[in-house]
């Protein structure tokens, strides 16, 4: 279990912020620049020293006002990976890899360098130096480095930030299964909501110093009220799900959410692997009846939760379908099908509008 609790007063900028993560697996920080959350983990890694507080991984304290405890970094046993790369430039990579490795007592170590190697898919880079690596070699070597110290905790800073959407691709993948494969809770700083849905199974909302909101990350994107905070154009849906069949004969892949199925466009995915998939609310229609004629692959019984009405010619409709479905529709069928809330309806989503991406965070 990751528990924080600060109090920190900088200037004109005041945190105050308690929240807690889990015990294992990757625990969003999201908020614009300038919210606090690099202020956030640099008082977990001891880097800043809050004011007032507790912060506790897995039972260890790390800091604790109450009890003037204020454990130096070096005694933290945290891993932290910061936007840029920070390799040693003189030292290989090989070299960078085992530096704080070897700081590591080995009655303490955990994470052995070539499982970590493989992982990370850098063993043709070992002899290399910094300068001869592109940015998305640098970060997932900066990945390595911090996991060969045996973390209790990892710390990412916007890790992608400074990649461009080509050597982000290429990294993401790597912090998916890192995530899976090391029982050490994470915690993610990101204004990038695109990367928390492929990496988080929760999220705290910071804004202006505070906790707008924590808890289940499907839980706090169906909320009307968050919606203006994420940085969509629009609602959007995030479901949880399984592969249940990986590709029919008509290049459909199956997915599994409950006892229902979702077909969507085929995707790079084995049976049984969890994928988070995505639905914007504009790909979503409401029926009264189930259509017995039409090109939507995707029709499921619910029934209207809420209306959230946008001003002008459109309102959002969140459905329960066995988990929250936005749909926006016109004014004009709000009026012409006499919707209200508590009343059961059919939901329909096209295949075609689902986009999906792998993520172990999916349970």
């Amino acid at each position: 279990m990751l528990e924080i609790r600060l109090d920190h007063t900088q200037g004109n900028f005041r945190l105050n912020v308690a929240f807690q993560g889990a015990a294992s697996g990757v625990t969003a920080l999201f908020g614009p620049s300038g919210a606090g959350k690099t202020s956030i983990v640099n008082m977990v890694a001891g880097l800043q020293k809050p004011d007032a507080g507790r912060i506790a991984v897995n039972g260890l304290r790390l800091f604790d006002s109450a009890r003037k405890i204020h454990l130096p970094p070096e005694k933290r046993r945290i891993g932290y990976v910061f936007q840029e790369g920070r390799l040693l430039p003189h030292l290989s990579v090989r070299a960078n890899l085992t530096y704080g490795m070897r700081l590591t007592p080995k009655d303490r170590r955990f994470v052995e360098f070539d499982p970590v190697v493989d992982l990370l898919g850098i063993g043709h880079l070992l002899h290399r130096r910094p300068s001869r690596l592109s940015g998305g070699e640098k970060q997932r070597v900066a990945i390595g480095r911090a996991l060969l110290t045996s973390p209790a905790m990892l710390l990412m800073d916007e890790p992608l930030a400074s990649l461009d959407p080509a050597r982000k691709a290429e990294v993401l993948p790597f912090i998916v299964r890192l995530a899976r494969e090391f029982a050490i809770p994470v915690l993610y700083v990101s204004h990038a909501l695109d990367e928390i849905l492929n990496l988080a199974a929760r999220m705290v909302m910071i804004r202006e110093g505070r906790v707008l909101a924590d808890g289940d990350l499907e839980a706090l994107l169906s909320r009307s009220d968050l919606q203006p905070h994420l940085g969509r154009a629009e609602s959007e849906s995030v479901i949880s799900t399984v592969v249940k069949e990986p590709e029919d004969a008509f290049g459909l892949t199956h997915l599994r959410f409950g006892d229902r199925i979702l077909k969507v466009l085929s995707i790079d995915a084995e049976k049984g692997e969890p994928v988070r998939v995505r639905i914007s609310s504009r790909h979503v229609a409401i029926a009264l009846e189930p259509p017995s004629r039409t090109s939507f692959l995707n029709i499921f019984p619910g029934e209207i939760r809420e209306m959230v009405d946008l001003g002008g010619p459109v309102l959002d409709v969140r459905v329960e379908i066995g988990c929250s479905l936005w749909a926006r529709i016109t004014r004009k069928s709000l009026l012409e099908l006499n919707l209200k809330t508590g009343q059961p309806v059919f939901a329909l989503i096209k295949s075609v509008a689902v986009s999906s991406g792998p993520s172990d965070a999916c349970r």
